[in-house]
């Protein structure tokens, strides 16, 4: 109980001061923060973090839940749209029905899983937060994800796709540059090497104190960037996205885990992870291929909220 009424604080805490700071400085800032924070702050945590984590033969099988989380998100939303047009007789458009998929999808299982695993499972752990998080809902994200967004998106800007061959083509080439530049891809290879290595004791904690830096400040970033969110419409189509990605799919793969004799921590880390809110990459790809801007945003603001509500259900359930 402590250790989650601290996490609170942190969250709330923190969240707020970068709300207050969104809204006071330049839009330009959040944007150098988040620059700052892919290429140093959470490259630097990985390496930290993966020196003290237990690195079991098991923990290889974080990234297949977290495909399997992300299929199945995308499966039940595909259902939900298609009965509920049976039900209600009305068709959601196109670009609805992207953002309302993409949002039961992809979880916040970087910025915002991190901090909250390390909070409250502890740097033991950490590894299987990781592996969902970079080899699994990173490489979703930008492949399935991004396939999803232009299937379902009504088109896009003529500097960022077109729906010519050779444009697509351009499209495919970035999305593989992206994953490919990805420093927390290499920090993660560059964290695995150096465990076998002894550090002086400076070092190390240099290290930790950016790491601890970086973490607190992901929370801060996440307070800017929902501040500059400026609608909160579309809340009954959200809460389908919500409900199937905050608390259908953990709550079905978490009763499933001991079959996998993934039981204790190691079982509330994969279903943390689950249970986050919609990245906000969600809202990237609703913007890029125009899909459902309002739905995206509220989706965001609203699973953040929830979030707060459900984190005490996933600790006691799954103890």
């Amino acid at each position: 109980m402590t250790h989650l009424l601290e996490l609170y604080a942190k969250l709330i805490g923190l969240g707020l001061i970068g709300f207050i700071l969104g809204r006071k400085l330049p839009a330009t800032i959040p944007a150098r923060l988040g620059q700052f924070l892919f290429w140093v702050g959470v490259p630097t945590s990985i390496v930290a973090f993966l020196r003290k984590t237990d690195l079991s033969e098991k923990v290889w099988i974080a990234p297949v839940f977290a495909y399997a989380a992300i299929l199945l998100g995308a499966v039940v939303a595909v259902l939900v749209i298609y009965f509920r047009s049976i039900w209600a007789n009305k068709v959601m458009s196109q670009s609805t029905q992207g953002s309302l998929i993409l949002a039961a999808m992809v979880g916040n299982t970087g910025y915002l899983g991190y901090p909250i695993v390390l909070s409250l499972v502890g740097t033991q752990y950490f590894a299987w937060a990781l592996f969902y998080d970079l080899l699994g809902t990173t490489l979703g994200a930008y492949g399935f994800g991004v396939a999803l967004a232009a299937k379902f998106g009504n088109g896009s800007p003529d500097n960022i796709t077109s729906i010519t061959n050779s444009k697509q083509n351009s499209d495919r080439t970035r999305v593989v540059k992206a994953i490919l530049i990805n420093p927390a891809l290499w920090s993660f290879g560059l964290g695995l090497l150096l465990r076998q290595v002894t550090l002086p004791n400076f070092a190390v904690s240099c290290l930790d104190f950016i790491a601890w830096s970086a973490i607190a400040t992901s929370l801060i970033l996440i307070g800017m960037r929902l501040s500059q969110l400026s609608s909160w419409g579309s809340l009954k189509l959200a809460s389908i996205s919500l409900t199937i990605k905050m608390i259908f799919i953990p709550l079905l793969f978490g009763m499933c885990l001991h079959h996998f004799g993934l039981t204790g921590k190691i079982a509330q880390v994969i279903v943390l992870q689950m249970a986050m809110p919609p990245a906000f990459a969600t809202l990237v790809l609703a913007e890029t291929f125009n899909l459902d801007r309002e739905l995206a945003v509220t989706a965001l603001a609203l699973g953040s909220i929830i979030l707060l509500i459900t984190l005490p259900f996933w600790l006691w359930f799954f103890r």
